[in-house]
């Protein structure tokens, strides 16, 4: 009797041990780049314009099913212009492309990496995360929801902060009617 009582405490100290330094355990959730979707809009004095633009690769991290990071690289090669045809979306994805705008030749990718991430509601998520486009860094807010395996979020970005300055009032006097917003958005569809 004496033997079991002992046996048993010691099965009971042992467990409690070594649930008590049990870590949890992080899963990440690789992104399907080819059922995700970012869409980009900028907008200028005389309308906007839109498109797609493609995810490179992308993962979220999960601790006990809730976000706890996530990070992505986008292509920049793949930037599209969705609301022009022939050669006026030519010349507009090539002007994207060019060092006017987001230098692709030298800066092929982009990334965002989360920094931290806050539960605000019900599947939903205050995102802080580093940004960074043609070699820039600078943090960024948004938020996230998420639903079984699929996330969407919309991005405001303000393309100054990424030396993108064509046709900003910000930097630029007398455009008048040619003059470009500085922040453009990106609206996401994610599955993973």
């Amino acid at each position: 009797m004496k033997n079991t009582i002992k046996n048993l405490s010691i099965l009971v100290l042992v467990t409690l041990f070594t649930l008590s330094f049990t870590t949890i355990e992080k899963e990440k959730k690789e992104i399907k780049t080819d059922k995700s979707k970012v869409v980009w809009k900028g907008y200028k004095v005389t309308g906007s314009h839109e498109g797609t633009i493609a995810i490179k690769s992308g993962a979220l991290v999960f601790e006990d099913d809730k976000l706890t990071g996530g990070e992505f690289v986008i292509d920049m090669t793949t930037i599209n212009t969705t609301d022009l045809d022939g050669g006026m979306k030519g010349k507009l994805d090539g002007h994207l492309k060019s060092d006017d705008f987001f230098g692709i030749s030298n800066h092929p990718t982009a990334t965002l990496v989360f920094t931290d991430v806050k539960s605000s509601g019900k599947n939903a998520y205050d995102v802080t995360g580093d940004l960074t486009i043609k070699g820039k860094t600078n943090p960024i807010n948004f938020t996230m929801s998420i639903y079984g395996n699929k996330a969407t979020a919309s991005l405001k970005v303000d393309r100054t902060k990424y030396d993108v300055k064509y046709g900003s009032t910000s930097f630029f006097d007398g455009l008048k009617d040619k003059a470009i917003y500085d922040e453009f958005d990106l609206v996401t569809d994610l599955e993973f």
